[in-house]
């Protein structure tokens, strides 16, 4: 594990407290519910660019433009600590409100597309390495061979890059307007924030601090300028990895400096993304050769967390076994102290995926979570993410009720009229979806995303016209534990034991258990449960999941064919899907969320943690490319000594050699949550995990506060 060195303890104790005050500052003006995100809107610079350019027939065109323009009107604030700019100024107002209200009433001819934005690591490559005028002129020469509507989309892709120089510039405008009533110590950091945002306007990247400001205004230059949502920074220790090497060869910068650019990064990206979403950056992993590319910054961009502590970003490492045990070793400290923000992910595993996908092994190796757990392809992706979720509880209810009639004569039978039924929905849902595909083809257009999106530039089309190099969809199947808990009791209740029929079973449920709590009781705790390493319940889950996978291989999705691709990843809606149905046959009650992601239900991981791995791993991950979790939460005060780290550790890598997709992990005391819940605000900064992604524990709805109380807390490593 490499060691954090600066120049002497003073500057640490420092640098310590800058992070400190800054983030303190940012919880405060995030308590008004305000962020960068809020601001996107921009109605009257929308309107005013969109009203310009009316007489042009291109649509593709005027995107551009209003690109440009809504980027020539972002203006940034920055304060006497911060050493990035890109903090969007949420004190600056847009118009009068009578302009506000106008432009308004003129945008509603020009609504907002439907289907999936963001949710992607961009292709920096080219920018970093020839800058903005880099880019236009190759641009310029792709301009050279095309005409008509390709043609314009390459125009389009210049306005774009006009846009994202005169965001670098106003970024430098707010350093040197803080200037004139800065000390001298000040003049100097904020002359080196202009400097480099003068810089980065038009040229490459010339240093470790270029580039991350870089990437962090290209990121706000997509999701502010399109406008889309969640574009991560992903894989900062490739992206980064030249420049911190050639600055630390050149005694330019030392871990100490570029570990404080990093935080400030962080900042940045919690300043900008409203609570209760997700930003991912991802660590280690391999390139198309087998090779490991962990390196200093993998360390770092992980340490960066322990002073931040923030709800953004995740960390992922990409583990094989391969990963050296110092990156895991500091993932597992960071989790142990109560840093909720490392994850695990099966680098193997989900390359396989990749490649049953038709990924190439050269791209395979370049993925990212795009938000959550959610994989798509680094640079080259125009993935929907969770399109749609599927409530696979709710379906069990509808085929129940469908039952009482006519029944099924055995427990295969009923189980393939649920297929057939689970098959109707991702129908209806494909067809939805390639209907949305339509509509963005006719009122999206993203061109500056495109850029630095393959194969965009190479085709000479926009990610939203099919320009990107993979297209597909990813849906997601909620509520898979609690569906093959059920159908085990199912089972024995109607089929082996018959103790019920479908029409008392159905009773029973609609009535929520009422005068019936033993037999709800016999439900719950009268059979074996997913996660209790039960053969039988497993392999239940593991035929459910291959009815989710079958039914989406049926399927294919436009411009160019694309799969429609499973996943079990929830984000929240394992609360809100099951707080809108009703009791299940596992002994679930109405309104209760359901499991998260790929582990058992709440409360019923009784045999330990290691026997839950066994469960959580007995099915194959590959397929599941859209995402799925599985969340372990640990008891703060059971992993204080180095031995019980190391038992973490263990659990952490069997789950990952028995071919498990992603791992995350709480640590921290159900009577915590508790004060938590009672004294919100003394607990204003306590994160933790949910369903893929990290959020502040006082924040979630009541209904999430409890089921996180609930889930099982681990006794022993």
């Amino acid at each position: 594990m490499i060691q954090i060195l600066s120049a002497e303890q003073g500057a640490v104790e420092a640098e310590a407290q800058r992070v400190q005050v800054l983030r303190q500052r940012l919880l405060e003006r995030k308590q008004s519910g305000r962020s960068g995100w809020s601001m996107m809107g921009m109605p009257v610079v929308s309107a005013r660019s969109l009203q310009a350019s009316e007489a042009l027939c291109s649509w593709q065109l005027r995107r551009g433009l209003l690109l440009r323009d809504r980027l020539a009107g972002v203006q940034f604030a920055l304060d006497e600590l911060e050493l990035l700019a890109g903090r969007v100024d949420l004190e600056r107002e847009e118009g009068s409100p009578e302009e506000g209200e106008a432009a308004r009433r003129y945008l509603e001819q020009y609504p907002g597309p439907p289907g999936q934005t963001g949710h992607c690591e961009l292709d920096l490559g080219r920018l970093m390495a020839q800058g903005i005028d880099g880019v236009a002129g190759y641009i310029h020469d792709l301009m050279a061979g095309a005409a008509g509507e390709r043609a314009a989309t390459y125009q389009s892709f210049l306005y774009a890059l006009e846009g994202l120089s005169l965001l670098c510039g106003h970024a430098a405008e707010a350093a040197e307007t803080a200037m004139p009533a800065a000390g001298p110590e000040r003049q100097a950091e904020l002359a080196a924030i202009a400097d480099s945002c003068r810089r980065i306007a038009h040229q490459p990247p010339a240093d470790f601090r270029d580039a991350v400001q870089l990437l962090w205004l290209t990121l706000v230059g997509v999701m502010q300028g399109e406008p889309v949502g969640l574009v991560v920074p992903g894989h900062l220790d490739r992206t980064l990895q030249p420049f911190y090497a050639q600055d630390t060869a050149a005694g330019r910068l030392d871990q100490g400096e570029a570990l404080l650019l990093l935080e400030s990064l962080y900042l940045l990206v919690n300043e900008f993304i409203p609570d209760g979403l997700a930003i991912s950056v991802m660590v280690g992993g391999r390139d198309e050769a087998g090779a490991d590319l962990t390196n200093d910054l993998s360390y770092l961009c992980l340490e960066a967390l322990r002073r931040t502590r923030l709800i953004y970003p995740t960390v992922g490492v990409c583990w094989h076994e391969g990963t050296p045990g110092e990156l895991v070793d500091l993932a597992v400290e960071l989790i142990s102290s109560g840093c909720a923000n490392p994850a695990f992910f099966g680098d193997e595993i989900i390359q396989q995926g990749l490649r049953q996908l038709g990924v190439p092994p050269t791209e395979s190796c370049r993925y990212v979570n795009s938000t959550c757990v959610e994989i798509t392809p680094s640079g080259a992706s125009n993935v929907w993410v969770a399109s749609p979720y599927y409530n696979t509880c709710g379906l069990l209810l509808e085929e129940i009720a469908a039952q009482i009639d006519e029944p099924a004569p055995t427990f295969e039978a009923f189980l393939e009229q649920y297929r057939h039924r689970l098959e109707q929905a991702v129908t209806q849902a494909v067809a939805e979806q390639n209907q949305a595909r339509q509509v963005r083809r006719e009122r999206g257009r993203k061109p500056l995303q495109s850029i630095f999106t393959r194969d965009c530039l190479a085709r000479g089309l926009d990610m939203d016209e099919g320009g990107a190099g993979y297209n597909w969809a990813e849906c997601s199947f909620v509520g898979l534990a609690n569906l093959a808990d059920a159908l085990y009791v199912l089972r024995e209740e109607i089929y082996r034991q018959r103790r019920l029929d479908f029409a008392e079973l159905k009773a029973a449920l609609d009535a929520d258990f009422a005068g019936n709590e033993a037999l709800r009781l016999r439900f719950l705790n009268g059979y074996p449960k997913y996660g209790q390493d039960c053969a039988e319940v497993d392999a239940l889950v593991a035929q459910v999941v291959g009815f989710a996978v079958a039914a989406c291989r049926r399927h294919r999705l436009a411009p160019d064919d694309s799969p429609y691709v499973p996943g079990a990843f929830v984000w929240i809606m394992h609360e809100h899907l099951g707080r809108q149905t009703g009791a299940t046959p596992d002994g679930r009650r109405a309104g209760f969320p359901f499991a998260d992601g790929c582990g058992p239900a709440q409360g019923r991981e009784s045999f330990g943690p290691t026997a839950a791995i066994l469960s959580t791993t007995s099915w194959d991950h590959r397929p599941m490319i859209g995402g799925l979790a599985y969340n372990m939460k640990f008891n703060a005060g059971l992993l204080r000594s180095p031995s019980s780290r190391r038992g973490l550790r263990d659990l952490v890598l069997t789950y990952l050699q028995r071919g498990g997709f992603e791992t995350q992990i709480n640590v921290v005391d159900q009577e915590t949550l508790k004060k938590a819940r009672a004294h919100p605000e003394e607990y204003r900064d306590l994160v933790v995990r949910i369903g893929g992604y990290t959020d502040y524990f006082a924040r979630l709805s009541p209904q999430m506060q409890d089921e996180l109380i609930l889930r099982t807390e681990f006794s022993h490593v």
